[in-house]
């Protein structure tokens, strides 16, 4: 099942750190983004300290960027994150950075579910489903 429900944006700072010889920002740059965007996500639908007492952790199995225009120093973008799919043992979210009308760099993550007591993936955890299926009916009521 695919949604753009459940969703977290916020605005970025560029650093000084961030850019390179040439006063881009660098492309490493933006996986911090999306790992940040990624926190900000699951603090507010499943945060760290409620996945260890449950003994479950997130872990990525892929991450895919695609650039599209550099950003500097004097740009400021804002960062979006949303869930694209969950099913029951694993999760993709979208990611995109922008400024204004200009998208310079999508991206894509999958992961799943660790259970660290079992040493082994676990199910998507109950609390995200059912956020999830209630984002879903939200917006088929409006």
């Amino acid at each position: 099942m695919t949604t753009d429900l459940m969703m977290i944006d916020m605005e970025i700072g560029i650093k000084a750190y961030d850019i390179d010889a040439m006063g881009i920002v660098s492309n490493i740059v933006y996986i911090r983004w999306f790992e940040d965007l990624r926190h900000l996500f699951l603090e507010k639908y499943f945060p760290y300290e409620e996945m260890i007492a449950t003994n479950i952790s997130p872990i990525l199995i892929k991450t895919e960027v695609h650039y599209k225009v550099p950003l500097t120093i004097h740009d400021h973008p804002n960062g979006t994150c949303r869930i694209k799919n969950l099913g029951s043992s694993k999760w993709e979210m979208d990611f995109e950075i922008s400024s204004g009308d200009i998208i310079h760099c999508k991206g894509k993550q999958v992961g799943c579910f660790y259970n660290l007591e079992k040493k082994r993936p676990s199910l998507v955890p109950e609390r995200l489903l059912e956020a999830y299926e209630e984002a879903k009916l939200q917006m088929h009521d409006e």
